[in-house]
């Protein structure tokens, strides 16, 4: 299958006109009886030499980066310094730009290029973390290892900025959004340091993770209104900020509501299934998934809770599955009627700022490149 680029960089040279690929998008469209913005479309792979390419990368930089590891303890070893070595993080990252020149500047290869701009984000932050805790004593405060954590995670988001410069992959913006939501929640942590209890300390950096998550969520919103036909690559940088901002939100919720210790009540599970069904609401309306995927463990769970609770022992995860599975299939055949239900209840101002709706018999598509 071709990806909505590659028909764009098709028309750009000259292969098909304009009109021809709006053509073909629109007879696939209506192939599929859903318009391309309900079909939440984003390029992963192009054809088996993407998972191909993607495990080549990851066998080659896992030894790039543990021969580098090796060599760094060497060196330590030589001028009698027992901290850990950035080398093996700097030749991870090395390793991943220059590959990225190649499978992701030229090559255009989605999976590598994913797989290669996480890798390089990873070794930025390995290095960085490792050379900035090189001072830091073996008793060093809480605060002082924050402070190390932010000023690492900052770096990190300057590397994935300059990746971005170069390369424009998708999910670059997310990769730095989680690095600006690292900074935040260390520099949280280092402010407070000792002077709260251990379960104090877990509920602030919740609701630390809770708010950076909503503010990934507006970050994602952001990038969904510069598109709202979901034609270019703005709609694929919008669906991995959703992507990363579902969990952000949805763990702290259901970890504050005392879902993960293992001994959910009764009403904490009909509050799971009431707050699973809210963000079913909310994904209807922005047209997006992520909402729901996230929240699937705790759903299943307490779902699972209240069978067994109501006397289905043995048949528990049996039928929490049987459950949650035909309720998401029948959503998603029916999801289109759905969003049409979700947004007419919403005030006209609201549902005119969300993803537009489209007839459930789907017209012509226009599309048009990403300036």
């Amino acid at each position: 299958m071709y990806s909505q680029q590659e028909l764009d960089d098709a028309v750009a040279a000259g292969a098909i006109t304009a009109d021809s690929a709006n053509a073909l998008r629109a007879f696939i469209s209506k192939q599929r009886s859903a318009s391309i913005v309900d079909e939440e479309q984003f390029r992963l792979i192009t054809g088996f030499n993407d998972i191909f390419v993607a495990l080549a990368s990851v066998i080659l930089l896992v030894a790039v980066s543990w021969i580098g590891q090796v060599i760094g303890e060497g060196i330590n070893l030589v001028v009698s310094n027992d901290g850990p070595s950035p080398l093996g993080g700097a030749a991870l990252a090395a390793t991943a730009w220059g590959l990225a020149t190649y499978f992701t500047a030229k090559r255009r290869m989605a999976l590598p290029s994913i797989v290669l701009l996480i890798a390089f984000a990873i070794g930025v932050m390995w290095t960085s973390f490792t050379t900035l805790a090189l001072p830091l004593p073996d008793d060093a405060s809480d605060a002082a290892q924050g402070l190390v954590t932010a000023a690492a995670a900052a770096i990190t988001a300057g590397g994935a900025w300059l990746h971005w410069k170069r390369f424009k992959v998708p999910i670059t913006i997310a990769v730095g959004a989680a690095a600006v939501s690292g900074i935040v929640a260390a520099l949280v942590a280092a402010a407070v340091g000792d002077a709260l209890t251990g379960g104090q300390m877990e509920t602030l950096m919740l609701s630390t993770v809770l708010v950076l998550g909503l503010g990934v969520f507006a970050l994602a919103m952001r990038w969904d209104g510069s598109d709202p036909e979901r034609v270019t690559r703005r709609s694929d940088v919008a669906f991995w900020l959703h992507l990363l901002a579902a969990p952000m939100i949805a763990h702290p919720v259901f970890n504050l509501l005392g879902l993960t210790d293992g001994n959910a009540s009764i009403a904490e599970a009909f509050v799971v299934v009431g707050i699973y069904v809210a963000l079913g609401i909310a994904a209807l309306a922005i047209d997006r998934r992520a909402l729901l995927v996230s929240g699937l463990a705790y759903v299943l769970y307490a779902i699972a809770e209240l069978f067994e609770e109501f006397g289905a022992i043995g048949l528990n995860i049996a039928l929490t599955a049987l459950v949650i599975g035909s309720a998401l299939l029948l959503l998603s055949a029916f999801w289109h009627q759905a969003r049409h239900a979700v947004i007419g209840f919403l005030p006209a101002g609201l549902a005119a700022k969300l993803p537009p709706l489209h007839s459930l018999t789907p017209p012509a598509v226009s599309h048009a490149p990403d300036a």
